[in-house]
């Protein structure tokens, strides 16, 4: 796999394996946690839930633009690594810690340290390509090193659900601080692989100095964010949200502003990057409700029960939830599968059956003293990272096989066509919605692995291609920088899953729910292959 490709690329390749191993098993049971009412999760709303996150998963790519800048004028991209992975390792201990205090600043050390680490990794694996006998394989050096990220997705979650279903929601959290801090023993090991594409390159007169960046942007986005939280009621539908946007608006025209103040040379290609993370917003805001709306459709109207014999297996290494018909307090639920609250928001309780049952016929249901065993809500998280393993030898195979006859499509068409493909992936999920009469019968668990299918391809289209995009037109100077303005449009987009997630309990007609979001995906298609002309000339003309 690693043949003709850099040494340094096993380094990075396993280093963000093992970092995203701990990120996605967090993320994989947060929003479960969040919601669980009965083992001792937090017993919040579907909505509260869906709002908590879409603002973490939102911050977590909104502060790789500090990171990036502070790696690119300060640090150097190793050492902004090794502390962001630090913060991150702590911060996913400190879940396992009870009590709001312990959460929240958990949360506030894992959004930190992605800032520190993730932009500057991806930079790295960019630098790697940077000698012309290797310039011609950078797109699939992006592709390997997605494949990575997936490795440890995939796992992850299995050790979550055997943690969380044995020991606790605690135990689940500690073991993705493991895996960070066993990612980064790897990284101080392989040092001597990577230090010589750790170069940091000088400024340019036009380019804005840190401080004035800390003054004009940074010290503007936390008071507009202040201003965002406490303005009375809200714009946006939640004080978080608003708080959002407000700081994210001083950012964005930073970015935008790197395009007024450039040379003529860095005009094009600062121009085509701002184009295409415009559009790619779309992408990250349908992909990450896979956290959170699609979640809620695994857990409450997909039916998780598993065949004799895979049940088996599943139940030997801790895969599988068994539930009853006993009566235990439960969160009160409407004909939607809806939590009820009260006028404070709190969840109302009464004495009930698992909510599970709500949409199963009584004939289903096991006679009094049995259960019924189920899968763990959370492997559905690991069906997308193991198609992305699966595929991407297909799609870097495919890829390979048009460019040696002079056919392959560049590099903003794939984006292009990934969000076409990803337009798809949502109406298998409203064809899931009418076959189960909107919910209201359980929905077989193949529809679900159907989206994740196609989604994955698109997701391959698109994700590695756009980091291989930033790191081919960025100017040199501030390559980390560009890569935090990507991660800057995922943060918009992470963002708007969960507002968009926070609108699946006031959509009675869930047909309606993915249709917005085919519309959104098909739209930012069509967006894309208007400029795709533009784009390509740009990206022949300024590679790097």
């Amino acid at each position: 796999m690693f043949k003709k490709h850099p040494i340094g690329l096993p380094v990075l390749f396993f280093t963000e394996m093992w970092e995203r191993f701990g990120f996605y098993l967090m993320l994989g049971i947060f929003f479960l946690f969040m919601i669980d009412t009965q083992t001792g999760g937090l017993g919040l709303t579907r909505t509260q839930a869906a709002d908590i996150y879409g603002t973490y998963i939102a911050l977590v790519y909104l502060t790789p633009f500090l990171g990036g800048l502070l790696a690119d004028r300060v640090l150097g991209y190793r050492k902004a690594i090794f502390i962001g992975g630090v913060l991150m390792g702590l911060g996913y201990i400190g879940l396992a810690i009870p009590g709001p205090i312990a959460f929240w600043t958990s949360l506030l050390l894992i959004i930190v340290g992605n800032g520190f680490f993730k932009p500057n990794i991806s930079t790295l694996v960019g630098n790697l390509y940077s000698k012309p006998e290797y310039r011609e394989l950078k797109d699939s050096g992006f592709n390997i090193f997605y494949m990575g990220i997936n490795i440890g997705a995939f796992v992850c979650n299995f050790v979550a659900a055997y943690l969380r279903n044995y020991y606790g929601w605690g135990y689940a959290f500690a073991a993705a601080g493991v895996g960070m801090f066993i990612g980064l023993a790897w990284f101080m090991w392989g040092q001597k692989h990577i230090k010589e594409v750790d170069v940091m390159k000088p400024t340019n007169p036009e380019d804005m100095s840190l401080g004035k960046i800390v003054g004009l942007v940074l010290a503007p986005a936390l008071i507009a964010g202040l201003i965002g939280w406490f303005i009375p009621d809200n714009l946006f539908g939640a004080d978080s949200t608003d708080a959002f946007i407000f700081a994210s608006i001083p950012v964005a025209i930073f970015y935008f502003s790197l395009w007024f103040r450039a040379s003529k040379e860095d005009k094009s290609p600062i121009a085509a990057l701002l184009s295409i993370f415009g559009v790619v917003i779309i992408f990250w805001a349908i992909f990450h409700q896979n956290g959170s709306a699609l979640t809620i459709w695994a857990e409450s109207y997909t039916d998780r029960e598993l065949p004799a014999v895979v049940e088996s297996v599943a139940s030997t290494f801790g895969l599988v939830q068994e539930v009853d018909t006993s009566p235990r307090e439960v969160p009160q639920l409407d004909s939607h599968g809806r939590s009820v609250t009260d006028v404070n928001g709190k969840i109302v309780t009464t004495t009930g059956t698992d909510p599970y049952f709500f949409n199963l016929p009584k004939e289903e249901w096991p006679e009094e003293g049995k259960s019924l065993k189920l899968i763990s809500t959370e492997i559905f998280q690991s069906v997308n990272p193991f198609f992305v393993v699966i595929l991407t030898p297909v799609v870097v195979g495919l890829f390979s096989f048009l460019r040696r006859r002079k056919k392959e499509p560049s590099t903003p068409a794939k984006i292009g066509w990934g969000l076409f493909i990803t337009a798809l992936s949502t109406l298998i999920m409203v064809l899931a919605v009418i076959m189960s009469n909107n919910g209201t019968e359980k929905s077989s668990m193949i529809w679900l692995v159907e989206a994740y299918f196609i989604v994955t391809i698109g997701e391959l289209f698109l994700s590695p291609m756009g980091l291989s995009l930033v790191s081919k037109l960025s100017p040199p100077r501030i390559t980390s920088l560009m890569m935090g303005g990507w991660f800057l449009a995922t943060s918009i987009g992470n963002k708007l899953s969960g507002v968009v997630s926070g609108l699946w309990d006031g959509i009675d007609n869930k047909v309606y729910f993915f249709l917005i979001n085919f519309g959104g995906a098909l739209l930012a298609a069509v967006a894309i292959f208007v400029m795709v002309k533009w784009l390509r000339r740009v990206v022949e003309e300024h590679s790097t």
